[in-house]
């Protein structure tokens, strides 16, 4: 019952999130992430597949051209469908740029709810179910919990408008099959979060690294052979259905290529709380090397700082050592790759969210950070007020109280840590959490209350990216540490 009670709230709050406004409401001429999502829909339905990512009369690519994979496509062909039945209007090409109507906004909020009800809740439980089945209820509880109401996800799929619930639940799904044995169902599930949002790669080193090292460890060298086999014929066949309109020609293919890979974009955009950004107040890293450089520069600082725990995985996979090596991966990813959007911070945060029983401090304390490093872009949205609204309601939800402190306790006699020893570091864990959420809150007063200097317009929205980067680097090094360290249950 208290689960069915947990999803219905999660429904409700995503509903009354609906009602906010959202990416580029009323501001033209591109109006923002909504009216992309509404434009692929529109050109998903009127054109044939082989010119959704080609420049077109039909198809001006300069107006939210079509960049994400085919699966995210198909989806947006499915939804467009539905809502065209509904009002036609919405989705009339060329004559439709920028439509706003109220019924059309809700159509189209509901499209992300039915996103989250058919593929991120049921993916929810079954990790529930895989990862914590035999574990107290406490525990399953706070996995359902701290997974479905965490900020970020609501305010940027259901907010700022995004599909993220999709590629997301489908990775989840991917490692719930994993850690159940069925290691093919969990390839092919992880290959379509992959062909949903490219932003899903960010888990490829971790799926790679768990399942080579299952294989490695069987008895011989045949099975190994045999197992890997399996493992290519699932993924080369996942990747060949979903691309299967692209392959008929090379220029077709290399098309939708070139729309996907974001190198044009350039290093970062916006400000977003990794490496490169932060440091670029200082180091004005896109004047000082070239884009080769740069994104060379890039993939050796995300291998180099992905790589131990990966060792790790290879050596001794488990189904926990899976999901810590999720969020590891995608956390270098994040921290040190090239193109990272704020909204990236949700592929680290969600390995986190279901490591919750055993991350007890992390997994209510990172979801906070993940909102305030978003707040910039929330702001522009208009999303102020459920920013705000969201996080109050997390901290009823999940901050740390009696419950994680008695979790804590028992994590301290099991590892035979005197309690005194125990309780110092936790007073000090406490003394860290006030005054970063002091210096959080000093940063939303100032930013309210204070002009920016003329010459530093984006002050507070560096200030803010900032802080939470040294947040994320944190959480990023003792995810490492603890992966490197702990011997985690080879059995769920």
């Amino acid at each position: 019952m208290k689960t069915w009670l947990l999803l219905g709230l999660g429904v409700l709050v995503r509903l009354a999130i609906g009602f906010h406004p959202y990416s580029g409401a009323g501001k033209p001429p591109m109006y923002g992430d909504y009216e992309a999502q509404r434009h692929w829909m529109e050109i998903t339905t009127k054109l044939p597949a082989r010119e959704w990512y080609t420049e077109t009369k039909s198809n001006n690519l300069s107006y939210w051209g079509l960049d994400y994979p085919p699966l995210s496509a198909y989806q947006s062909w499915l939804y467009g469908k539905a809502i065209e039945r509904c009002e036609p209007a919405a989705l009339a090409l060329s004559d439709s740029h920028g439509y706003e109507t109220s019924s059309s906004k809700h159509l189209m909020r509901l499209s992300v709810l039915a996103s989250d009800i058919i593929v991120l809740f049921p993916a929810l439980l079954a990790c529930r179910s895989a990862f914590y089945g035999k574990a107290p209820m406490a525990h399953r509880d706070w996995v359902l919990v701290g997974s479905l109401f965490q900020p970020a996800i609501l305010l940027i799929d259901h907010g700022h408008f995004q599909y993220n619930s999709i590629s997301l639940g489908l990775a989840a799904g991917a490692a719930a099959a994993i850690a159940g044995g069925r290691d093919i169902l969990g390839s092919v599930l992880f290959c379509l979060a992959m062909n949903h949002k490219q932003m899903a790669v960010y888990y490829a080193p971790a799926f790679f690294a768990h399942l080579l090292g299952k294989c490695l460890a069987r008895p011989t060298s045949k099975s190994v052979v045999a197992d890997i086999a399996k493992l290519g014929l699932a993924v080369t066949a996942t990747f060949a259905i979903m691309w299967a309109p692209f392959l008929g020609r090379t220029s077709d293919f290399l098309q939708v290529l070139h729309r996907i890979v974001p190198v044009r974009r350039g290093l970062y955009e916006d400000y977003v709380a990794n490496f490169w950004c932060t440091t670029s107040l200082a180091i004005k890293w896109r004047s000082l090397f070239s884009q080769q450089a740069l994104i060379r520069l890039c993939t050796v600082s995300t291998v180099l700082f992905a790589a131990p725990v990966l060792v790790k995985e290879v050596l001794r996979p488990t189904p926990r050592g899976l999901l810590v090596c999720m969020a590891s991966s995608a956390f270098a990813f994040y921290l040190f790759s090239y193109q990272v959007h704020e909204k990236s911070i949700l592929l680290p945060l969600m390995p986190v969210m279901l490591l919750g029983p055993d991350l007890p401090v992390t997994s209510r304390w990172l979801p906070a950070v993940a909102a305030f490093s978003m707040y910039p872009l929330l702001k522009k949205d208009g999303l102020a007020l459920a920013y705000a609204a969201l996080l109050m309601l997390w901290v009823a939800l999940a901050w740390p109280g009696e419950r994680m402190a008695g979790a804590q306790v028992l994590e301290a006699e099991k590892k035979k840590i005197p309690v005194g020893v125990h309780l110092a570091w936790d007073g000090l864990l406490g003394l860290l959490l006030k005054a970063s959420g002091g210096l959080a809150a000093g940063m939303h007063a100032a930013s309210c209350l204070m002009q920016a200097p003329e010459q530093y317009p984006y002050l507070f929205d560096a200030m803010m990216t900032s802080l939470s980067f040294l947040h994320f680097l944190a959480v990023a090094v003792h995810l490492q540490w603890e992966h490197l360290r702990h011997k985690w249950p080879t059995v769920h």
